[in-house]
C-alpha cells in the first residue's frame, strides 16, 4: 500500500516542530522529528564523552543506539536505548552540538536510513533540515520560514516557559550560527527544495500554520 508523507523543512525556530505535530494530529499520521534524533545522538556523545569532530566514533554511536517515538498525552516522547530523553534533547547544550554533529555524511546516513524505513511503514508529517530534499524526495514538500528576529524571539520563550534562563541577543546569535551550520555543510545542507511550497511563518498564529500546511497536502493529493 502507498504511504504518504508530507515532509516539512526549515530552519530553527521557523515553527516546524508544533506545526507539523498538530498537522499529523488532525490528518491522524504519524509525527516523524528527524532532528530529535540527531539530537539524541548528541546526547548521548555528550554523556560518553565521545568527540562531536569524529565521524566514526559519532557514527559508531548512532548504530548502536535505539531510538523510539511514542504519542503519550498528545506529547511526543523520544526514547534513547529506552529511556525518556524528551526533555534532555531540548537544553542548550544539545543546541549548541548537534549541528556540528549533523554534519557529518556517514551518521545522516544512519539515520535517513532510518527514518525511511518509517515512511514504508505509516503515513507521516516528517520535519527536519533535509527532509524534502534527501530524506523523503518523493513527499509533499513544504519548507517554512521566518525572519531571524521572530525565530529568536519564539526560542527565548520555549526556553523561558522550562526556566531557562537566556536573552534575546544570545538567542538571535546562537540560531544566526545553527542556520549557517545547517545550510553550508557539505553533507545535506538545508536548501529549499525547488519542488517545494514555501510558508513565511512570520506573521502566522500556529493555527494559520498548521491550516496551511492542511490545505497545501489537500490541494495536492487532488492533484495525484
Amino acid at each position: 500500500m502507498s504511504r504518504t508523507v508530507i515532509a516539512i523543512d526549515g530552519p530553527a525556530g521557523s515553527g516546524k516542530s508544533t506545526t507539523a505535530k498538530l498537522v499529523a494530529k488532525r490528518l491522524g499520521f504519524i509525527y516523524l522529528d528527524t532532528g530529535a534524533m540527531y539530537r539524541a545522538i548528541t546526547l548521548k556523545c555528550l554523556r560518553t564523552k565521545k568527540d562531536a569532530n569524529d565521524q566514526e566514533e559519532v557514527t559508531r554511536v548512532a548504530k548502536d543506539s535505539a531510538i523510539e517515538f511514542a504519542l503519550k498525552d498528545d506529547i511526543n516522547h523520544i526514547y534513547l536505548d529506552g529511556e525518556d530523553v524528551t526533555e534532555a534533547i531540548r537544553q542548550p547544550q544539545i543546541d549548541k552540538g548537534v549541528s556540528v554533529l549533523a554534519r557529518h555524511p556517514k551518521l545522516r546516513e544512519v539515520l535517513v536510513g532510518q527514518q525511511r524505513k518509517l515512511g514504508q511503514k505509516d503515513n507521516l508529517v516528517a520535519e527536519g533540515r533535509d527532509t524534502t530534499t534527501v530524506v523523503f524526495p518523493n513527499a509533499i514538500k513544504i519548507y517554512l520560514a521566518a525572519d531571524l528576529n521572530e525565530r529568536a524571539k519564539r526560542r527565548l520563550l520555549e526556553l523561558e516557559s522550562k526556566g531557562i534562563r537566556s536573552s534575546l541577543e544570545e538567542q538571535t546569535e546562537e540560531i544566526s550560527r545553527r542556520d549557517k551550520l545547517d545550510s553550508t555543510r557539505q553533507a545535506s545542507p538545508l536548501l529549499v527544495d525547488k519542488e517545494a511550497t514555501i510558508v513565511d511563518t512570520t506573521n502566522l498564529t500556529i493555527e494559520q500554520q498548521v491550516e496551511r500546511v492542511i490545505e497545501i497536502y489537500k490541494n495536492q493529493i487532488k492533484t495525484k
